[in-house]
């Protein structure tokens, strides 16, 4: 089975059609860093669900390995599209450079999710931005779920997901490649999540610029 195959299935088994993790928050939080007149690459796009908080206004080119998704999303939002497997060469853009790179929830599903975050630099403008959420897969919440045998409701849960990231993952892999990295939090303890979006927070925010 092809992996774009795979993430058809998974998502029309475990996945409402509309399902994106924290969407308001995460797309409200898109939409104010976004802003308007750029051009955007939203890589791992679906069928558009979070999209949609930021492609109007924008030129937006979606990406994903679920073509069935991908073709919502072009006929939803009227976005440009493209069928592409992260893990590739990125053919597919002919060497085009975007202001804004959004990955959201899209690392944790990679084998080498380093070498995406380097493509990603390299086809983004010299004042470009790299922007996205990844799962927190080692706050307190989920250690103390783990610590007694218990994935359930924890990160680990989806199977999917073949990475796990903690705060100092994320901050030393875009440090390699960004000059400047803000990681915050998101979650139901958001106010603690700002003194440690290690600790409290559900998920972890990062913004990058060369």
């Amino acid at each position: 089975m092809k992996i774009g195959d795979i993430y058809t299935k998974h998502h029309q088994e475990n996945r409402a059609r509309d399902f994106s993790i924290m969407e308001k928050e995460r797309g409200q939080y898109l939409k104010e860093e976004i802003g308007t007149g750029k051009k955007v690459l939203d890589i791992g796009c679906r069928n558009g669900v979070l999209t949609a908080h930021f492609a109007n206004g924008n030129y937006v080119t979606g990406v994903d390995v679920d073509e069935e998704a991908l073709s919502e999303a072009r006929d939803n939002l009227s976005i440009k599209t493209l069928g592409m497997d992260l893990l590739g060469d990125w053919g597919e853009l002919k060497g085009e450079k975007f202001d804004v790179i959004v990955c959201g929830e899209v690392l944790e599903h990679l084998y080498f999710p380093e070498e995406v975050v380097e493509k990603v630099s390299r086809h983004l403008n010299e004042s470009g931005m790299f922007i996205g959420t990844v799962p927190n897969a080692f706050n307190l919440k989920n250690r103390f779920r783990l610590m007694t045998g218990n994935k359930k409701g924890t990160p680990l849960n989806d199977p999917t997901h073949i990475n796990q990231f903690h705060f100092n993952d994320i901050s030393n892999m875009m440090t390699k490649y960004f000059n400047k990295i803000n990681i915050t939090g998101m979650g139901k303890y958001a106010k603690l999540s700002k003194i440690s979006p290690n600790l409290f927070s559900f998920i972890l925010v990062f913004k990058c610029t060369k």
